[in-house]
Parts: C-alpha cells; structure tokens; sequence
C-alpha cells in the first residue's frame, strides 16, 4: 500500500518542495544493510539525523534563552534537556504517527522497529533537518516551535521549574550515597478554587528547602529545583556561608510545586 506523503505533511504542517527529502528521512539505516548487490543505492537518515539534532538544539537553546531572560544557565540548561530529549521526541513521533510512514528493512520491521524509541526520535530529528535543508531555517524553526517548544503547563512565566528536578534531584543524591528525597505537603491556603500548596522537599536531616505552588506537582519541582542547586553549591564550595548554614531551610517566596 502506497504511502499518502501528503497526509503526514498536513500532519507535521509543512510541504516539501523536495519529497525525496521527506523519504529520505523516513529511511532507517537497516534498509540499506539489506539492500542486495546491484540495487539502486539507499540513502537513509542517518546524516540528517546529525543535522535535525543540532538544528534542534539551536532552536531550543535560543527559544528558553529569549522566554526566561532572567532565568540561570543551570534552568535553562535543564529545560532544553527535557524537550531535546529522545523520550519527548519520542512521545511526539507517536502523537504524530509517524511510525506508519518509516521505510524499514525486514528484520527491523520484524522486530517491531516502528514503535522503537530511538527510531522514532531519530527519525523525528532526521525530519526537522528535511525541513531546513527544503526550506530554510525558518520553516525548521516554526515546525520544532509548534511541536517541540509548545507550551507546558509544568513551567511558569520565570522559567523557574525544571522539568524534571525530582529525577535530577534523585540521581545526585544516589550518586553521593545521600538519602533519599522526600517531599511533605507542609501548607494549604487560599480558597478551593485557587489553592496555594507549600511543599518541602528534604535529603536527609540537614537539607531541606521549600516552595510555593498553584499546585502540588509544581511545587515538588521548585523545591527539588532549590534543594538541588543548595546541594550543588555545597558541593562545589562555591558560598562559605551555604556551606556553614546547617539545616536552615532554603525557602522561595513565589514557587510553586508539587508534592506526590
């Protein structure tokens, strides 16, 4: 059954001047291993990939720079992260579809290859580089924006939580033999319909910091993104003063975090 090229443009929002771009990228590499001797050759997306990957983190890198001008080096590192990832691309790949359109080689396409995390996000970053090279960088720009870098409800207008500081939190904590994070609701305010939640995250007895939230996941995050920037500063000798302070809970005036 013929691909219809032109359902997954309406889809991704974009049509190729050049669809032998748009093949190309929907090539994994394992059609060409099975290609036989005096076949026409196979170009796959392993190239574009290469390109997607950096176009992406350009776009990425640029966009949290100019939403959260007052945000840390650190906040922004961390947003980018998230959203570059191969589990978000992957998740978008999926929302997209984009596993029915992939040109696979049998044994890929035996072993399930369509819903495979890695291929997905490949392909996904191969897709972003068709793009470019068809269009430009602004029909690149628009499409990783629309997708990519849409709006979460996980961020707030400072730029503030990292996406995934309870996991970040965790792993620093395992890796120094610390203990493991906890997070207590330690507060509740304001009306049903505006709830304020105050959430303490803590690593053992003399770490702790808390922060506020419109809801509990929020403030979770703002605590375990304060609790672990206390903890890398520490770390890193970086304030004689943090590093004498004892237990004295790291607090924020406006977070807001979840508890779970």
């Amino acid at each position: 059954m013929p691909i219809d090229y032109e359902e997954l443009e309406a889809r991704i929002g974009y049509r190729f001047a050049d669809r032998d771009l748009l093949l190309r990228a929907l090539t994994h590499k394992s059609v060409h291993s099975e290609a036989l001797a005096g076949d026409a050759p196979v170009t796959d997306n392993e190239k574009l990939e290469f390109l997607g990957d950096s176009i992406l983190g350009f776009v990425a890198s640029e966009h949290f720079f100019q939403l959260y001008p007052q945000s840390t080096e650190g906040t922004l590192s961390r947003l980018k992260a998230q959203r570059v990832s191969a589990a978000y691309l992957f998740k978008i790949a999926v929302e997209l579809g984009l596993g029915e359109y992939l040109q696979l080689g049998h044994g890929e396409e035996q072993s399930g290859g369509r819903t495979k995390r890695a291929i997905l996000a490949n392909a996904f970053e191969a897709l972003i580089a068709a793009i470019f090279l068809d269009g430009g960088l602004a029909p690149s720009r628009a499409f990783v924006e629309k997708l990519v870098l849409r709006p979460d409800e996980s961020a707030d207008s400072n730029g503030d939580v990292a996406l995934d500081a309870k996991s970040a939190l965790q792993e620093f904590a395992q890796a120094r033999k610390l203990p493991v994070p906890r997070y207590q609701i330690v507060h509740e305010s304001g009306p049903e319909h505006a709830k304020l939640f105050t959430v303490e995250a803590r690593v053992g007895k003399q770490f702790t910091a808390r922060a506020e939230g419109a809801s509990k996941k929020t403030a979770g995050q703002r605590a375990a993104t304060l609790l672990l920037d206390r903890l890398r500063r520490e770390e890193e000798g970086e304030s004689a003063a943090g590093a004498g302070d004892g237990g004295a809970p790291v607090r924020s005036g406006q977070g807001v975090a979840d508890a779970e």
